[in-house]
């Protein structure tokens, strides 16, 4: 289990609830199942993955991609989302924090959210984060920040890639529905070296890029 500092400050973390378990225990099937008649889903998976705690890092084109995700991983994965996601609707503002959503803020600091995310790796649980920030695209329109990266290094944890392929042109930064298909390729966990949060970030990001570049045609044109 990862090594968390402590803050001193009164603990943010809050388990999964049996709601929340169940939903992730019951969904991936069923996503897995809708992804393959719907979208052509498929995974590639390295021979094994690291027990949790460790930090998911993904790209990331559609609002598809921490379900399509979340279908493979075979753990709960307490995903990180800007707040304003939870305002969208009153579904997501109770579905969100059911399943483990922590949330961070794009406009104040977001060191709440960053502290509840180690609290919840100190807590032997995953978290994933898309280090571009918000949904792009194109592969290669941000520059992922470092803060998987810092996690990874400061709870002493691995980092696990995973590259999404396809889910911009199935449901993207449009906001419409379309038939195309989706892979999933998750890669061997990266291990911090050096404390040095920029290498493992370009570590991760050209993973990512060698993963999109074997499939031509995967983004969205224009």
């Amino acid at each position: 289990m990862g090594a968390v500092p402590s803050s001193g400050l009164p603990s943010r973390y809050q388990p999964i609830n049996l709601l929340g378990r169940s939903l992730w225990s019951l969904g991936p099937p069923i996503v897995r199942m809708a992804g393959r008649i719907g979208l052509s889903l498929r995974y590639e998976l390295p021979e094994s993955l690291p027990r949790p705690p460790f930090v998911l890092a993904s790209n990331h084109y559609s609002h598809f991609d921490p379900p399509a995700i979340g279908s493979v991983i075979g753990t709960p994965i307490r995903f990180l989302a800007l707040d304003e996601l939870s305002t969208a609707s009153r579904f997501l503002a109770r579905f969100l924090p059911t399943v483990g959503v922590v949330t961070v803020s794009r406009q104040r600091s977001s060191i709440g959210g960053v502290r509840t995310a180690l609290e919840t790796l100190g807590a032997g649980e995953a978290v994933g984060v898309f280090p571009e920030g918000i949904r792009v695209a194109h592969w290669g329109e941000r520059i992922p920040k470092r803060g998987a990266a810092w996690l990874a290094i400061q709870a002493r944890v691995p980092l696990v890639p995973v590259a999404v392929i396809g889910s911009g042109r199935a449901f993207g930064v449009d906001n419409r529905l379309h038939r195309a298909p989706i892979r999933v390729v998750v890669g061997p966990a990266m291990t911090p070296e050096n404390g040095d949060s920029s290498d493992l970030t370009r570590r991760w990001a050209d993973w990512v890029e060698g993963q999109v570049k074997r499939y031509p045609g995967s983004e969205v044109t224009g």
